[in-house]
């Protein structure tokens, strides 16, 4: 990190995509609708059998119980638990209606549910969630069955009952330890009960456990997080999540309660990333890359090191790049060559799904040059090599012709050290990869033409 000089930050650390997606979600457009989204599942349901990849499955479960101020996600914050059992009721209409397209049966070997807080559901609202997934789909026994934890929603009976509708990987979502951090972002939950909640899935047999973090937040400096970061290493979890905070109180109203006098800035916030990662590595982690830790023996690791890393919307992951049915408000997915986003209230949801409609609101089909540079910028932000001659072989190009004015933006790049150019590729260095989105982005069509950043967050 000595090496991140402020004149590299100046240059570097400017506003970009996570690339959870090529292209991102501020690419899609109305014109793709349900027609469209459609004719995708029925070609997929027209090459299923031998060809045809495992399914993903996303559920967004957009209620929380309290508001924390730095949430940039789509949620209702709301105590009445009576709109979950009306939510679940119109998520079964819509995984029927998707099944209709794409058939039943298939074959599921990863499932996420995300929010919000999906533990806002009761018990037995999770179990009929459960049982309606494997009613129209058949979850592979090896699959990866995640779901979203805070902390203050569960207790160790719930982990057990987790565990018996079949999620084998939890996430916790942490953020800080710092008592006047959580004040200040309004998500109070003592380092305790984290504590006891890991040793209990531990105990209860998950397969991984994960833990968010979030460096930036108000109130937080680097002593600080300093000794959230060694509570995290004493609790040891399989995967560490590092986020930096985006502050973007124009486009996120809760982030309106935040001081702008009370958020890290500069030198200490890069600090923080520094001393995180040197944290984390000299415990024993492995850096998948950009923003994901994990140990040695675990899945996402193992894919790291035999390159079979790759990024979807919820991240890094250890599934090939497969079809993700996406399911609830705003939840997005792809299939096929296409990407497509539900509509974001619930109103527009349960309207579309009473006039027999998906509510898909956006989307896009890809063309040819999308799903080159999606090639190019997802070898860049999981394995950080790019080698021309299989790119060449893949996609009937001359590497260098094609994108010539991004080799000599390359150039420029390697002149900081933040990649090394040869004959056969390119290769982000250890300083580059604090910046491997801006690498990431010199193939970005779309960011190139389009020079208003804003809407993004910043790199470091």
């Amino acid at each position: 990190m000595t090496a991140v000089t402020p004149e590299l930050l100046s240059r570097f650390d400017i506003p970009g995509p996570r690339y959870t997606s090529f292209p991102t979600a501020d690419r899609f457009v109305e014109a793709f609708g349900p027609d469209d989204y459609i004719l995708a599942l029925q070609q997929r349901k027209a090459h299923s059998g031998s060809r045809a990849l495992p399914l993903s499955l996303y559920v967004h479960v957009p209620f929380c119980e309290s508001l924390c101020y730095y949430c940039a996600c789509n949620k209702i914050v709301t105590r009445h638990h009576d709109k979950a059992a009306e939510y679940l009721d119109y998520l079964a209409r819509e995984v029927a209606m998707h099944t209709q397209h794409c058939g039943r049966g298939q074959m599921v070997s990863q499932l996420h549910l995300g929010g919000g807080t999906p533990t806002f559901f009761s018990d037995d609202e999770l179990r009929r969630l459960m049982a309606l997934m494997r009613e129209h789909f058949k979850l592979d026994p090896a699959g990866e069955y995640s779901i979203e934890v805070d902390p203050r929603t569960v207790s160790n009976e719930r982990l057990a009952v987790l565990k018996d509708m079949g999620f084998n990987r939890l996430s916790f979502g942490v953020q800080d330890f710092d008592p006047e951090v959580q004040k200040a972002v309004h998500r109070v939950q003592p380092a305790e009960q984290v504590f006891a909640l890991v040793g209990k899935a531990r105990e209860l047999g998950f397969v991984s456990i994960n833990v968010d973090l979030i460096y930036g937040l108000p109130k937080q400096t680097p002593k600080s997080f300093a000794r959230t970061l060694e509570q995290v290493n004493a609790l040891r979890p399989d995967r560490i999540a590092l986020y930096a905070y985006a502050h973007l109180p124009e486009r996120f109203k809760p982030q309106r309660r935040i001081e702008s006098a009370d958020l890290p800035m500069g030198q200490d916030k890069l600090n923080m990333l520094s001393g995180a990662i040197d944290a984390f590595m000299d415990a024993g982690y492995v850096y998948v890359g950009m923003d994901h830790f994990a140990l040695p023996d675990d899945s996402l690791a193992i894919a790291k090191r035999q390159g079979r890393l790759h990024r979807n919307f919820q991240g890094y992951s250890t599934q090939p790049d497969c079809d993700l049915i996406a399911l609830g408000v705003s939840a997005i997915g792809k299939v096929g060559a296409t990407y497509s986003q539900n509509v974001k209230t619930l109103e527009e949801y349960y309207d579309a799904i009473d006039g027999g409609l998906l509510p898909v609101q956006r989307g896009l089909a890809l063309s040819r040059d999308d799903l080159l540079r999606r090639a190019v910028i997802m070898a860049v932000m999981c394995q950080g090599v790019v080698l021309y001659e299989p790119m060449e072989q893949a996609w009937l190009i001359n590497f260098r012709e094609y994108f010539a004015p991004e080799m000599a933006a390359l150039e420029e790049m390697q002149k900081n050290g933040l990649l090394t150019l040869s004959d056969e590729g390119f290769q982000v260095t250890a300083l580059g990869w604090f910046f491997v989105r801006g690498v990431a982005m010199l193939f970005d069509r779309y960011l190139q033409a389009d020079k208003n950043r804003t809407r993004f967050s910043r790199i470091i």
